[in-house]
C-alpha cells in the first residue's frame, strides 16, 4: 500500500473499515436484495450455463497455469485470476438462490442444501473470508466451484425439460467431471479417471442425499387444506385448524396444491399423508405440466381418517424419486 493512503487509514478508522471491508459488504447487501427484492421467477438458462462455462474455464487456467505463472512471479495475472473465480462463483449462487429458496421447504431437512448455499453466497461475498477460508486451500475452493456448479445446473437443465431427478445426476455428474483440470498435474488420462470416479461417488451421493436436496426449479405456488375441492377449487378452506366434528360431518379431508414448473417439463408428483407423524395415506396425482404461471393446479382426498381425527395433519408434495417439492400443514382440534 503506498506511504500515504496508509497514513491517512491509520488517522480515520471509519476509512481502514471501508477499504477492507467496503466492497464486500456492498456485494453481501446486493445478493440480500436479489433475495428480497427479486420475484421467484426462474433465471434465464442461458445466463447460468454461461456462467458455469466461464467459471469453468476460468479454473481450468488458474489450475493448468498456476505453477508457471508463481515460477515468473506473475503474482497480479494469479490474483486477479483468483478473484474472478471468486465472483463468478458468487454470481452463480446468487443465480440460483431465489429459485431454491423458493423450492425449499424451511420445516424439512432440505433447508440445510439452502442454508449451504447461502452460506457459499456470503462467504464468495466478503474477500476477507474468503482469502482466509477459501484461497489457500485447493480442496475447499475445488469443493466451493463444484457446488456452485451443481446448483445453478440443477436449475438451468429443468428449463430445458430435464425432469429434476435427472438434472439432479446429470449435475452432480457433470459439476464433478469439471474439475478434471485440478488433477491433471501428471496425466489427462489419470486426470479423468481421479474425475470420474469423483462424479460416480457425486451422483451416488446425490442418490442417496435427494431428500436434502430442494427439487428447483419446482415449487408449491398454493397450498390448501378444505373440506373438497370441485372443478379444481377448494370448498370450505382450512384456515389453519378445523374441529373435529366439522371432519366427522364431512368425512373426508382435501388438499389443493399449484406446483409451478419451467414450460416443457413434466414431472410425477404425489401428496403422502400423515398424522402426527404417522403416515396415513400417498396419493398419486396427474403429472404436472409445466408453464402455468399461476402453477399445474392438483388435488387429493383422503377418507382413512379413523375414529380418532384430531392431530396435527401434515400433506407432503413429493416427486416420483422423492424429493420434497412442498408442506401443507393443519390442526384437527378435538
Amino acid at each position: 500500500m503506498p506511504p500515504a493512503p496508509r497514513a491517512f487509514l491509520a488517522r480515520h478508522p471509519w476509512a481502514a473499515f471501508l477499504w477492507r471491508w467496503g466492497v464486500s459488504l456492498a456485494s453481501l447487501a446486493l445478493g440480500l436484495a436479489t433475495l428480497f427484492v427479486f420475484r421467484r421467477g426462474l433465471p434465464h438458462v442461458a445466463w447460468i450455463a454461461g456462467y458455469v462455462l466461464l467459471a469453468w474455464l476460468v479454473f481450468a487456467a488458474l489450475a493448468l497455469l498456476r505453477a508457471a505463472l508463481l515460477e515468473r512471479g506473475r503474482h497480479l495475472v494469479l490474483h486477479a485470476g483468483e478473484y474472478a473465480l471468486q465472483t463468478l462463483s458468487h454470481n452463480l449462487f446468487l443465480f440460483v438462490l431465489p429459485s431454491y429458496y423458493a423450492s425449499a421447504t424451511l420445516t424439512s431437512v432440505n433447508a440445510v442444501f439452502l442454508a449451504g448455499l447461502a452460506a457459499g453466497a456470503i462467504v464468495t461475498a466478503v474477500d476477507p473470508w474468503y482469502a482466509r477460508a477459501v484461497r489457500p486451500h485447493p480442496v475447499v475452493r475445488a469443493f466451493l466451484l463444484a457446488l456452485a456448479n451443481f446448483a445453478a445446473l440443477s436449475v438451468a437443465l429443468p428449463l430445458i425439460g430435464v425432469r429434476p431427478f435427472w438434472a439432479m445426476e446429470g449435475a452432480a455428474l457433470l459439476a464433478m467431471l469439471a474439475l478434471a483440470p485440478a488433477f491433471a498435474g501428471g496425466s489427462w488420462r489419470r486426470a479423468a479417471l481421479q474425475a470420474g470416479v469423483l462424479a460416480v461417488c457425486a451422483a451416488l451421493l446425490a442418490w442417496y442425499g435427494r431428500a436434502a436436496i430442494p427439487p428447483a426449479p419446482l415449487f408449491v405456488a398454493r397450498a390448501v387444506a378444505a373440506r373438497a375441492v370441485v372443478d379444481l377449487d377448494p370448498v370450505d378452506p382450512i384456515d389453519g385448524s378445523v374441529p373435529a366434528e366439522a371432519v366427522r360431518e364431512w368425512g373426508q379431508l382435501a388438499a389443493y396444491t399449484a406446483v409451478y414448473a419451467p414450460g416443457g417439463l413434466r414431472e410425477e408428483i404425489a401428496h403422502a399423508w400423515s398424522r402426527d407423524g404417522v403416515p396415513i395415506a400417498r396419493i398419486r396425482l396427474s403429472p404436472v405440466r409445466g408453464g402455468r404461471a399461476e402453477g399445474f393446479r392438483t388435488f387429493s382426498v383422503t377418507r382413512n381418517l379413523g375414529p380418532k381425527v384430531d392431530g396435527h395433519y401434515r400433506v407432503d408434495v413429493v416427486t416420483a424419486s422423492g424429493q420434497l417439492v412442498g408442506r401443507l400443514s393443519f390442526t384437527v382440534t378435538p
